[in-house]
């Protein structure tokens, strides 16, 4: 309906291409294949970004029926859809990491809200409050998984789980489809889902287009960035990376409390000689 497929999976599988072409982070992968954690500076700033794309979900989502007049009740029940989603992709995702991690991760509950967002987008005109829930609930779980499968078994830096949040939950959005599509809602809607007596008829489709914008956005994603890695490279110098582009291109530092540390041998940096960029508080504890 307002793009699970067309704007999450197609960007997803491009992520993930990106991600593959240009390579890990200095310090992502340890020699002995240990993962180390590299945060992000803002944790606060973070969550204000969830809740401005939440809020802006309500634009995206209602804003997809074209038309106002008319159509009051359907944008309503778009909007509780919508919602309804978010709140639950968030609740899954801080359950699954409070089982999965034994702590409750709020970074995690940030991509659980997208989860679910992105999981509904696709048929949040066509479906009960009560399967957004389910479709919202399954969403954040999923991109807790696909967080830890991704970046523990494939090995593939994805920093900001982008992979996870729209291509796994775009996928989960678009398949949701065929089996959640409620026959009352829109009479020029999708067939009913398999769980509305209507079989595989609309689940079919919805896999096939699945795979069809798979294949073609990873022949097209992995030509380009090899072509733009070829022709004019996509990462910067490894001292550029450990400095902070802030430094390099404009000239003065974005977190002057952090500093560059030569760690080589002792921490979670990972090789011999290896330098990373953190705090001057923590490094009073990694001296220690």
């Amino acid at each position: 309906f307002a793009g699970s497929t067309v704007v999450h999976s197609v960007g997803g599988w491009l992520a993930l291409c990106g991600a593959v072409v240009l390579g890990a982070r200095i310090g992502k992968y340890g020699p002995d294949g240990k993962v180390n954690a590299i945060p992000g500076h803002s944790f606060p700033l973070m969550v204000l970004g969830v809740f401005i794309l939440w809020l802006g979900w309500f634009g995206f989502n209602p804003g997809s029926t074209m038309a106002a007049v008319g159509y009051g009740s359907t944008i309503a029940h778009i909007a509780v859809t919508t919602n309804a989603a978010a709140a639950t992709g968030t609740v899954g995702a801080l359950l699954t990491s409070k089982f999965w991690f034994g702590k409750w991760d709020a970074s995690m509950a940030g991509n659980g809200c997208l989860a679910g967002l992105v999981a509904i987008t696709a048929l949040c005109a066509f479906v009960s409050t009560n399967a957004a829930l389910i479709i919202g609930l399954v969403g954040g779980v999923l991109v807790v998984m696909s967080v830890v499968f991704i970046d523990r078994v494939l090995k593939i830096d994805d920093p900001v789980g982008a992979v996870s949040v729209h291509l796994t939950n775009g996928i989960w959005g678009t398949l949701a489809l065929g089996l959640f599509s409620n026959p009352i809602y829109g009479a020029t809607g999708p067939k009913p889902g398999l769980f509305y007596n209507g079989g595989l008829e609309q689940f079919w489709p919805q896999l096939t287009g699945v795979v069809l914008v798979g294949v073609w956005c990873l022949a097209t994603g992995f030509t380009l960035f090899y072509i733009l890695k070829a022709v004019m490279g996509l990462r910067v110098s490894a001292d550029e990376e450990i400095r902070g582009l802030d430094v390099d291109e404009h000239g003065m530092e974005g977190y002057p409390n952090f500093q560059v540390f030569d760690v080589g041998g002792h921490g979670a940096a990972g090789t011999p000689g290896m330098k990373t960029m953190m705090s001057t508080e923590k490094a009073a504890a990694f001296a220690v």
